[in-house]
């Protein structure tokens, strides 16, 4: 599965982010969470499964609670911010 970089781009429209859906959100998240990019990245999990239940994916809650108990406080402050960044930014 491609790799989608919302960061290069200010305008939704141009970088496709209208159209992320909540599968591929939660697709995202489960390739973070299981390492498929080389390493299991926690924080960047929990921002995509949150931002999936955001868009009506109800299994992503449940992953998302799940990942949270293996996470410090700190990792998912830092989580939630990029959610809130993506966001503001889509």
């Amino acid at each position: 599965m491609a790799r989608i970089d919302f960061q290069n781009y200010a305008d939704a429209a141009a970088n496709g982010a209208l159209f992320v859906d909540a599968d591929l959100l939660f697709d995202l998240g489960m390739q973070a969470a299981l390492g498929r990019g080389g390493t299991v990245d926690r924080v960047a999990a929990h921002m995509y499964f949150n931002l999936a239940d955001r868009k009506g994916c109800e299994r992503a809650a449940f992953h998302r609670q799940d990942l949270a108990e293996q996470m410090s406080r700190r990792e998912i402050a830092a989580a939630q911010r990029a959610a809130r960044e993506w966001l503001t930014r889509h």
